[in-house]
């Protein structure tokens, strides 16, 4: 669901900088009043995880269209709201940058789309609720399913919005909603399974790793539980990754439906030649060229990244550490 620059306009795509700049700082605020000194860590090695899975669309059959997962919903349920945005807020900018997936200038868009819905809307509308009286890997299956096509239908729908609020393309808002929305309850109800398995990994193993868990149970050491993500992560970025759907992702099919295969152009105007050529410059591999190699890549820098906010915040003293 990455949106292109040529679906935005300039006035849109900032508001939706600031609405996501306002979130972030008060999620970063929050983080910082927490006493976690594993919050880290896990972020980055799930946000590893989230990228990977990201790379590997798999086919919505009878449509002609694929998805991949967003992920929010799964970090939410890990590491809370406000980390998990954050979390997202660094895969969907290496995205970015790196590998020019998804427009610059639409940047906050997609992070709003992408993050904001399943990070906070799921986790207080859905998960919070269902798990306030004790986790069970039944309600990890319910919660997971529901979070996450909620989640993928409030995206498409602020697509939809933001494209139309624009009014720079030729896509009219009736027909491009009733191709957006089923379509991402497809990709929903699959994220869903996905999401569904990877909780109830963790529960079984990590239990006091899941947000309101009570039950410390563990079967698995921190570091053990880690050691199998990480290398789940590796495997999906550098193998699984190859077997990838070719088809169009939701947001693409549904442009190219209603367009009738008509590309997408930037308008001509200074501010999308400039991000444009901002992306040119910092994508080392546009399109996940290469893409184990990619993936590998993208892996290595979110964990990277990871240890070493670690240690800055450990340095400043932004997080009190448990020893």
């Amino acid at each position: 669901m990455h949106m292109a620059d040529a679906l935005l306009s300039p006035i849109v795509a900032i508001t939706m900088f600031a609405s996501t700049t306002v979130v972030a700082g008060y999620s970063v605020k929050k983080l910082n009043k927490e006493n976690d000194n594993k919050k880290i860590p896990i972020m980055g090695i799930m946000g590893a995880f989230v990228f990977a899975s990201q790379m590997i669309n798999f086919t919505i059959p009878g449509t002609g269209s694929s998805g991949h997962i967003s992920g929010a919903f799964l970090l939410a349920a890990l590491l809370g709201p406000e980390a998990a945005f954050l979390t997202m807020i660094s895969v969907l900018l290496i995205q970015c940058l790196i590998f020019a997936d998804g427009g610059l200038l639409a940047l906050g868009a997609n992070i709003w789309n992408m993050a904001f819905y399943g990070c906070f809307v799921g986790y207080y509308l859905i998960y919070k609720p269902i798990m306030k009286n004790g986790i069970t890997n039944k309600k990890l299956v319910i919660t997971s399913i529901i979070g996450c096509v909620l989640a993928l239908e409030l995206g498409a729908f602020s697509v939809t919005i933001q494209t139309t609020l624009s009014n720079i393309t030729e896509l009219p808002f009736k027909l491009f909603v009733s191709t957006m929305l089923p379509i991402h309850i497809a990709i929903g109800l699959v994220e869903g399974l996905i999401t569904q398995a990877v909780l109830i990994f963790i529960n079984n193993t990590r239990p006091e790793l899941l947000k309101l868990n009570t039950n410390l149970n563990n079967r698995f050491s921190f570091k053990k539980a880690a050691i199998v993500i990480v290398s789940t992560t590796i495997i999906i970025a550098s193998g699984l990754s190859l077997a990838a759907s070719s088809l169009p992702d939701g947001l693409e099919y549904s442009v190219q439906t209603v367009l009738n295969d008509d590309e997408l152009i930037n308008p001509n105007s200074n501010i999308y030649d400039t991000t444009t050529n901002i992306q040119q410059t910092t994508s080392l591999l546009p399109d996940y060229e290469n893409t184990s190699f990619s993936g590998f890549v993208g892996v290595s820098i979110i964990l990277l990244l990871s240890g070493f906010v670690s240690i800055v915040i450990k340095r400043k003293g932004l997080i009190k550490v448990n020893e």
